[in-house]
């Protein structure tokens, strides 16, 4: 049997039984007579789930459900935009419109709908960002991270903030590694100020223009990301 197909159906078995995250597996035995593989190809196919999170081999005491996170989906986005860029594609560009277009198109639902309890929190940030960047922009990029996921944690949606934490987490890295120029944390601050204002005030239309304000400064920024020295290849 496929490799592929054994894997398919050790998730269709997760599903099937509706296993939560941390639930034991059949043991190997049980699931080479269920399988009707080897031994090898079923420890083959568990490997390969583990790298993507879906289980999680613990040796010694068994095989279980993993968490699901995104963190491989985080892994290839930032391989594939880091190798891309030094292919010399705009990759990180791509990726920041694939940021920006998700962003912008949840912005508008949320304008007037922010729960006054997110509302302070968001205020909060804000005057937290205003301090880190009187102070020299020290520690502003999480305090940004954790405005844009209170922002959207209103929709309610799980598995929407896991996708734009992965977007988020992707970009970043990849920035860093390729040596991106920071943004001035005063711009960074009053962009912020301008979304929050936005949306509390239910302009859906200022709120998207004020997303996309942000995003087109980051936009501006990206030609200064320049691939860093790296050895040549022995």
């Amino acid at each position: 049997m496929a490799a592929r197909d054994l894997q398919e159906r050790i998730k269709k078995l997760i599903v099937d039984r509706r296993l939560p995250s941390g639930a034991p597996l059949p043991t190997e035995p049980e699931l080479m007579e269920y399988l009707g593989a080897s031994r090898n190809s079923v420890r083959e196919a568990l490997k390969a789930l583990q790298a993507m999170g879906i289980v999680e081999i613990r040796h010694g005491f068994g095989t279980y459900v993993g968490p699901m996170s995104l963190a491989p989906m985080i892994e290839g986005l930032a391989f594939r935009t880091v190798a891309g860029h030094y292919r010399g594609e705009d990759s990180l560009l791509q990726l920041l419109e694939l940021r920006e277009a998700v962003e912008t198109g949840l912005v508008s639902r949320l304008a007037g709908r922010i729960p006054e309890a997110d509302l302070a929190e968001l205020q909060a940030l804000v005057a937290r960002m205003e301090q880190q960047a009187a102070q020299g922009g020290a520690g502003l990029a999480e305090t940004d991270r954790a405005f844009h996921a209170t922002l959207y944690r209103g929709l309610d949606n799980a598995l929407l903030s896991e996708v734009l934490e992965a977007f988020w987490d992707a970009f970043h890295r990849v920035h860093r590694d390729l040596g991106g120029e920071p943004q001035d944390p005063r711009i960074t601050c009053r962009q912020h100020r301008e979304i929050l204002d936005a949306v509390r005030s239910g302009d859906a239309m200022r709120a998207e223009e004020a997303i996309r304000e942000h995003f087109g400064n980051i936009r501006g920024r990206l030609s200064t990301a320049r691939p860093r020295t790296r050895p040549a290849p022995p």
